[in-house]
């Protein structure tokens, strides 16, 4: 059921066995009362008493409806997960001689990462020998960084850790809302666009023939 997992969070009246509660919230005096009274003063509200903060001496309650602050609070958690960002990070792998078609088509890849909101993790991998390129692929690192500096900022150095050397970029958050607020602004247009034929009236399949 909606709601089930709220529920065993909280306590609520005849569930609150404890000697005394502390009050706190709207329409009633806050302060410490004995569980019976609290009761009382909840039951003669037409509401529920509910445990907020059971750890608290004494426990922390708050006349309420069960029903709605249930509601209240499966919101807030939807609200704050919404808020919640999930850093995603996209890799980008290049060799020490990566020609100017291979390098563009990423570069390409990687403004669409960052426009999106990702983290790029771009490595040269050197295999065998073509260690000994690794200026090569510093140079060609550094280059990608500054080709992306509109959409990016760097946040680590080229780095060498085995056969590979690596940077991290992260999107700038004007693009990063940018890009957001043209998904937002499409998908205004597409449900716009869908009223629209939903409200169009349907033509008759017979017309009227003029005289």
């Amino acid at each position: 059921m909606r709601n089930d997992k709220l529920k065993d969070q909280y306590r609520i009246n005849d569930r609150i066995r404890v000697p005394e509660v502390r009050l706190v919230g709207e329409n009633v005096t806050n302060g410490v009362y004995p569980i019976e009274k609290a009761l009382q003063i909840a039951e003669s509200h037409e509401m529920d008493l509910v445990e907020i903060s059971p750890n608290a001496d004494p426990p922390v309650c708050r006349i309420t409806d069960y029903q709605k602050f249930l509601y209240q609070q499966k919101k807030r958690q939807k609200e704050q997960k919404a808020k919640s960002v999930r850093v995603v990070v996209k890799e980008i792998r290049f060799g020490p001689q990566t020609d100017d078609h291979d390098y563009n088509f990423k570069l390409r890849h990687a403004k669409e990462f960052l426009d999106e909101g990702a983290k790029v993790k771009a490595y040269v991998f050197f295999k065998g020998r073509s260690i000994l390129f690794k200026e090569q692929g510093e140079v060609l690192l550094l280059r990608f960084a500054n080709d992306l500096e509109e959409y990016a900022k760097l946040d680590q150095m080229p780095v060498l850790e085995g056969k590979r050397m690596t940077i991290m970029l992260s999107p700038k958050k004007s693009v990063s809302s940018k890009a957001a607020a043209t998904k937002q602004q499409a998908a205004a247009v597409q449900k716009a666009a869908k009223n629209a034929d939903d409200t169009q009236p349907a033509e008759s399949a017979d017309s009227d023939e003029e005289e």
